[in-house]
């Protein structure tokens, strides 16, 4: 069976645990070489080890560790993803944190700043990395990762929510700056994951994150979550030549039907389908409003 991902290279931030493991397995399987990192070093060798297991002829795995937040590491990170691999089509910003936990005037403000920089400026950082390289190209697939604080208010976890929203605009600002250059920008709602994020509120309590949502953690916890493997197959969708062209979006891993997406091109391009919008009180059926 032909591999969605063979011959091309991509960078994937914070993958050495959870979701961004997961991309990086389904990016190898795919036929894709990469390079990652992370912060934690002992995760990170313990991640490579597993990556190279899986690679076959041709393929190639580098681990970096990094903090994407620092810019002298992130442009590091892309001068030897270049300087190695010579092309590179593919970034995927998967590093993120939900940042201090509980009400806005409590948590730690430097923290709450620390959640913001890692989870947006890390972005923002990586792709203005490798957007020369992708411009002289003429090609390129930036994969930003958001989640449910993008998309709805997720009270005492505000730094996670701020940021994540953000970084769907950027993605789709981006989107609209790079257009006719071939490079695809998008973002990715994986759903409610049992990752390491999910124990950080299971761990800090209802206190601290309310009764509602440490309720819903806890069902989300019991009942397994949403998928990794179909979040990371989204990612290798979105990496892979099938989706050129869409670009600009906000795709739920969960709930839209990105696999018929080349179908649909037309529709998808130049419209507010998928992307984050204001909606005015006609559109719910109220008779006042714009």
């Amino acid at each position: 069976m032909e591999r969605k991902l063979t011959g091309r290279n991509a960078v994937i931030t914070g993958a050495n645990q959870g979701l961004g493991l997961a991309i990086a397995e389904e990016f190898v399987r795919e036929g894709a070489s990469l390079l990652f990192c992370a912060r934690d070093e002992k995760k990170l060798a313990e991640a490579k080890a597993l990556l190279d297991s899986m690679c076959q002829a041709g393929q190639e795995v580098i681990a970096l560790a990094a903090d994407v937040s620092s810019v002298e590491d992130i442009e590091e990170l892309a001068s030897v993803a270049v300087g190695h691999f010579h092309h590179v089509e593919i970034l995927v910003n998967n590093a993120g944190v939900y940042g201090p936990l509980g009400p806005i005037e409590e948590i730690d403000w430097e923290e709450w700043v620390r959640a913001v920089q890692i989870n947006l400026f890390g972005s923002v950082l990586m792709a203005r990395a490798l957007l020369p390289h992708f411009k002289s190209n003429r090609y390129g697939k930036i994969i930003q990762l958001s989640g449910g604080g993008a998309t709805s208010p997720l009270p005492r976890i505000s730094a996670y929510a701020a940021s994540k929203a953000a970084v769907v605009r950027f993605a789709e600002t981006l989107a609209e700056e790079v257009k006719g250059m071939g490079i695809d920008v998008n973002a990715i709602a994986p759903g409610a994951l049992n990752t390491r994020l999910l124990d950080q509120v299971l761990d800090a309590g209802p206190a601290s994150v309310g009764e509602d949502f440490y309720a819903r953690s806890l069902k989300q916890r019991d009942e397994g979550g949403a998928s990794l493997d179909t979040a990371a197959r989204l990612a290798a969708f979105l990496a892979s030549s099938e989706s050129d062209g869409v670009t600009g979006k906000l795709v739920s891993a969960v709930w839209d039907p990105w696999q018929d997406f080349p179908e649909h091109l037309k529709d998808l391009s130049g419209s507010d389908i998928y992307t984050l919008r204001r909606i005015t009180p006609r559109e719910r059926g109220l008779d006042w409003g714009g």
